[in-house]
Order: C-alpha cells, then sequence, then structure tokens
C-alpha cells in the first residue's frame, strides 16, 4: 500500500524551492529563512521516515483491516456524513497522539525529530520520526467504528498535507475566524518553539479547538525561538533520529530503582528522581 501522501511530494519539493526563492528576492531579516545542511538533514529525515514508512502501512492495514471485520459496525463511505465523522474521529485522534508524543519520553524520543531543526520552514515538515510505530494505536478505534482501513488512511494523507502548509514564515495571520477554528502557521510557528509560554501547545491537526477545548492553546505573541530546549549540535540524521533513545538508554543505565527506571522511559521528557 503506498500512502496518498506520496504522491505529493513532488508539489511538496517545488514548494520548497519556491519558499527558497522567496527569501532569495524578498528577505525579511525577522525569518530565518533556510541553512543548507539544516535543510539537508529535513530532507534525509524525510525519505528515511518514508523508506520505512511504506512497508509499516502495509502492518497498519493488516491492523486496521482485521479490526474493521471484527467491528459490528459498517458506515458506509457514499453516505457524507461518514466523511463529517471521520474528518473529526481523525482530527481527535491526531490531537491525542501529538499531546502524548509530548509528554510520554519513549514517545517524544520519536517526535524530537521534528522539532530538532532551529529554522522553521517548508523542509522542517519532511523532518519526520523514522519510529512510526508508536501513531498505530491512536487510529485503531476508528477501524472499531466501522471505518474502512482505506478511507482512514485517505484522511490521515489529507491532515499531513495540510499540515505540510503550517511549516512556514512567510504566512502572518489568516483571518480571525479562520485562526480561532483552523490550525495556521501562526499556531503551529508556537508549536515549534522552545519559549517558555509556547513549550508543549497547539497540538491539533487541521482544527485547533481541541487546543481550545483541552486548554493547551497559546497564542503568537514574542518572537519564537525554535528548536529544543537544549539544542542538538549535528546533522547527523542517524544522529537526529536516535539521540533522545541514546538519552533514554544512558539514564536507564544510571537508574538503581524500578521506579526511576519507569520514569526516564514513561515520565515527562526532563524527568528525574526526587532529589536528583
Amino acid at each position: 500500500m503506498i500512502p496518498a501522501v506520496l504522491y505529493a511530494v513532488p508539489a511538496f519539493l517545488l514548494l520548497i524551492v519556491m519558499e527558497v526563492l522567496s527569501y532569495r528576492f524578498l528577505p525579511d531579516d525577522e525569518e530565518r529563512g533556510y541553512e543548507a545542511r539544516d535543510t539537508a538533514t529535513s530532507l534525509s529525515m524525510g525519505l528515511g521516515s518514508q523508506v520505512i514508512g511504506v512497508p509499516w502501512k502495509l502492518f497498519t492495514a493488516v491492523a486496521f483491516a482485521g479490526l474493521y471485520v471484527l467491528s459490528p459496525l459498517k458506515l458506509d463511505p457514499h453516505d457524507w456524513w461518514v466523511w463529517v465523522l471521520l474528518f473529526f474521529a481523525d482530527d481527535f485522534a491526531y490531537y491525542w497522539f501529538h499531546r502524548l508524543h509530548h509528554e510520554v519520553r519513549v514517545l517524544w524520543a520519536g517526535h524530537v525529530v521534528h522539532h530538532s531543526s532551529q529554522f522553521f520552514n517548508l523542509s522542517t515538515a519532511l523532518r519526520q520520526s523514522w519510529t512510526p510505530m508508536t501513531a498505530l494505536p491512536f487510529w485503531l478505534g476508528l477501524a472499531l467504528l466501522g471505518m474502512p482501513p482505506w478511507m482512514i488512511f485517505l484522511q490521515q494523507s489529507i491532515s499531513l498535507a495540510y499540515q505540510f502548509f503550517l511549516h512556514t514564515e512567510r504566512v502572518d495571520r489568516l483571518p480571525r475566524p479562520l485562526e480561532w477554528f483552523l490550525n495556521t502557521p501562526s499556531h503551529h510557528r508556537v508549536h515549534h518553539g522552545s519559549n517558555d509560554p509556547y513549550l508543549d501547545r497547539n497540538y491539533g491537526g487541521i482544527l485547533i479547538v481541541w487546543d481550545r477545548m483541552f486548554r493547551t492553546f497559546e497564542p503568537e505573541g514574542e518572537k519564537v525561538n525554535y528548536g529544543l530546549t537544549t539544542n542538538l549540535t549535528t546533522f547527523n540524521p542517524l544522529k537526529v533520529a536516535t539521540h533522545e533513545y541514546a538519552a533514554i538508554w544512558r539514564d536507564l543505565r544510571t537508574a538503581s530503582t524500578w521506579r526511576a527506571r519507569a520514569g526516564y522511559v514513561f515520565g515527562r521528557p526532563g524527568w528525574k528522581p526526587a532529589g536528583a
């Protein structure tokens, strides 16, 4: 099974080139733009994620299909309301997938890849994890609801394609009604910020309403500092992909109790035992 979003890759690359040219001919001192090594790392991470992700989709398809067959519900894709339900269910699943990948360290170890760039541009959207396996549980419920697997995959691809366009400094704020219920470049710049007010905020995929409902929303105010609270000093894609897993392993080796070991794996990123 080939993810539908792969068909958009040529368009993504063309838009990246166009954004690079926009910085060349319309520079803005307030925007960081592109840096060659950083962009190369982002593209390498994106390529690696697809090399791993395409075969993983086969396993995911089997899991979705198995639950769909077992489910007593079978929703008809010819009914318009099924697509509306899918849209909101997928976006809700994405919110919790995204939030927990910030709040649980072993999940963050994969997602941190996406936040490791100190630049924010369209190439950053392609800087993706090489461990997509942790996403599967968050969408299994859609198959149990009777959503055909192909519909789930299609909506996931639509969501990812939409989110590609969020990774830019070239777009300021959209009209206020859109900013209220849609995830926008402004909201997503906050999400990629390492400033204290911006940490762990704005998890939405297409919609920002979940963040407003669950009080994880933060509007863009002060200038965003992109990247991690402790930034990487390497552009090596393998190290970018694995550095947090290596850090977890180092912490586990120093832990003296099972409670500490569990905290280092399942606690929030940055968790330390009392007194440490």
